[in-house]
């Protein structure tokens, strides 16, 4: 039994709209997995070229305001900074892709600290083990006077669909976000941004301060050989069917 032309048509053509559909997808996904790997290229490459240059002083407070992700974040200062007190909050991670030193889980240590020059800025200390997240375990690693600090410019994070909410009561952390910290603890922060500690080291070695070295993976050409590639096998596919159809009648 024949299926009427007009059916066979019908089904043709629905079949082809769905297979530009489809690949149209399948290339656009490609164009933009290209997209991507030319963003993280050049990302790495402005990271690079901002944690190697030697540190400058860091921008005074009336600048702040002025101060953007795009141009500022990584860069390398340095500056005169005194903790306050007894004064710490923790963001959980569970590793770094910019601090191949850091493994497993654990805590960055931030702390509120005193500018010579005035105003308060929030400083990531370092990284501490999940075991150690009780400052009496890591009693010698709170400074006691003014430290000379050389570190990196950092923005804070964006919370996303899947992160956790931050435990207040027990002062942890699921994004590194300064202002979030800095009012439940009740900090007078206005810093838009918190600074990396490259150095230094705290005597007993607590909080783990350090450089950042880029890691970032970079597997966007691998993505969009697979989308291309889909895409090509998509068409191989149609081609075939197309053929046999047409065979058929």
């Amino acid at each position: 039994m024949t299926l009427p032309a007009a059916k066979r048509r019908g089904g043709a053509i629905g079949a082809t709209v769905f297979t530009a559909i489809c690949l149209a997808i399948l290339i656009g996904l490609g164009v933009w997995q290209l997209e991507r790997k030319a963003w993280k290229e050049n990302l790495i490459a402005t990271v690079n070229a901002r944690i190697s240059q030697p540190p400058r002083a860091l921008p005074p407070a009336a600048n702040w305001p002025q101060l953007t992700p795009t141009a500022h974040e990584y860069a390398r200062v340095a500056f005169t900074a005194e903790f306050l007190d007894g004064q710490e909050a923790l963001a959980y991670t569970a590793g770094s892709s910019l601090r191949p030193d850091v493994e497993g889980q654990g805590f960055w240590v931030f702390a509120p600290a005193r500018l010579a020059g005035g105003g308060i800025i929030l400083i990531n200390r370092g990284f501490v083990p999940k075991d150690r997240k009780d400052v009496s375990t890591r009693a010698q690693g709170v400074p006691q006077s003014s430290v000379e600090i050389v570190g990196y410019m950092r923005w804070p994070e964006h919370r996303g669909m899947f992160t956790p909410a931050d435990d207040v009561k027990d002062n942890v952390w699921y994004v590194r976000d300064p202002k979030a910290m800095a009012e439940a603890h009740r900090w007078t922060v206005t810093a838009p941004f918190y600074i990396d500690q490259e150095s230094p080291a705290p005597s007993g070695g607590l909080p783990k301060p350090g450089k950042i070295d880029v890691k970032l993976p970079n597997n966007h050409w691998q993505y969009a050989l697979t989308w291309f590639g889909l895409a090509l096998a998509l068409v191989g596919v149609y081609v075939v069917w197309l053929a046999g159809r047409l065979r058929r009648r």
